[in-house]
């Protein structure tokens, strides 16, 4: 991570100073605090606009930034204060994409948030026993990078590129990438794996796209250099073997090539704990900003309430750019009727929601 001079935007701003890192959030109260599912968290940090923490209460504050942080770099990994693909942000916005942070498993704040929850953001947790700031990433040391990678790719790029990244058994490039890493294409466990493969997991708990989600962490980590050491290589062995950039490069070529691919924006950069770009002080002001539209589904007039002079643009779910319009401060009326019926995204500066089109 490129180090940045602290600026006055960043004025406000609540530093996480344990070793080495610094980082740029600040953890608020649980603003879904009456929501059932989410009554047993008391600690929030929005990042970027698009993906959400939710912390125990037991949880340290340092601990929660720590996953605000790892979120923050492998969303704009270049730490330019933005998100390095504006299609991955609107997926994880629209589905309400976070990572839960439980003290222990089965704890209550657990069972009653999965008792409860009915969304579809959540494609991993995270329990305090296995984080820790000063090892970012670490193998056997800190899961935050691990767990918050699942969820980006699993609600973000299996969906918004799914042909490159779709889990299902020969759906993809990763799916056929996975079945040359595994030595064919398994539905069970072989058992023995094939001498050939050298991705051989083998958790029978975990289906086909089980196993290509942990597949695209493993070359995204891997591609990184966070596995790139002696006792790593070591002690993952028995489920990953190309632990080095290198090796990576060499053995895997399918699926190399996919997650370098520019077009994909997947990080390159190994995420360190710290996250405090100069443009985040920007970043906030846009985070405050917040627009209503109405109604919802709609058919003929919408309505998009503004509270400042701003750009709105409506986009289709494939990122194709329907409709533009700049509009001072109070109500932006659209006729939407010569638009045909479905799902939509309005985007008013950083902020992304979805519209429903009826007929």
């Amino acid at each position: 991570m490129k180090k940045v001079a602290v600026s006055l935007l960043l004025i406000g701003y609540a530093f996480l100073a344990n070793a080495q890192n610094t980082v740029c959030f600040t953890v608020q109260s649980n603003p879904k605090i009456g929501v059932t599912a989410f009554s047993g968290f008391t600690k929030y940090v929005s990042v970027l606009s698009c993906f959400e923490i939710y912390a125990e209460p037991s949880i340290p504050d340092s601990i929660v930034l720590h996953a605000a942080a790892v979120a923050a770099e492998l969303l704009d990994n270049d730490e330019d204060g933005v998100v390095d693909d504006i299609l991955i942000k609107t997926e994880l916005a629209l589905s309400e994409a976070m990572m839960p942070i439980f003290s222990a498993d089965g704890s209550a704040a657990e069972n009653t948030f999965f008792n409860n929850y009915m969304g579809g953001g959540v494609g991993a947790v995270l329990y305090l026993y296995e984080m820790d700031p000063s090892s970012t990433g670490y193998w056997g040391a800190d899961a935050t990078v691990e767990e918050i990678i699942h969820t980006i790719n699993g609600k973000g790029h299996a969906i918004v590129y799914p042909a490159a990244f779709s889990p299902g058994v020969g759906s993809s490039l990763m799916s056929v990438a996975m079945d040359v890493a595994r030595g064919g294409q398994f539905l069970t466990i072989p058992t023995p794996y094939p001498g050939s493969a050298w991705y051989h997991y083998d958790d029978t708990t975990c289906d086909y796209e089980c196993m290509a989600i942990e597949y695209f962490y493993w070359s995204e980590v891997t591609n990184m250099g966070i596995l790139n050491d002696v006792a790593t290589c070591s002690g993952i062995a028995n489920e990953w073997e190309p632990c080095s950039p290198t090796l990576f490069q060499s053995t895997d070529v399918l699926m190399y090539n996919l997650i370098t691919d520019p077009q994909y924006k997947i990080p390159q950069n190994a995420p360190d704990g710290n996250y405090c770009p100069v443009a985040l002080g920007i970043q906030d002001e846009i985070e405050n900003f917040d627009f209503d539209l109405f109604p919802n589904p709609v058919s003929g007039l919408l309505t998009v309430r503004l509270s400042e002079e701003s750009d709105v643009t409506i986009f289709d779910t494939r990122g194709k750019l329907i409709r533009s319009y700049n509009k001072e401060d109070g109500d932006l009326k659209i006729d939407v009727s010569s638009i045909s019926r479905g799902v939509y995204i309005v985007r008013v500066k950083n902020k992304v929601k979805k519209l429903i089109l009826s007929k």
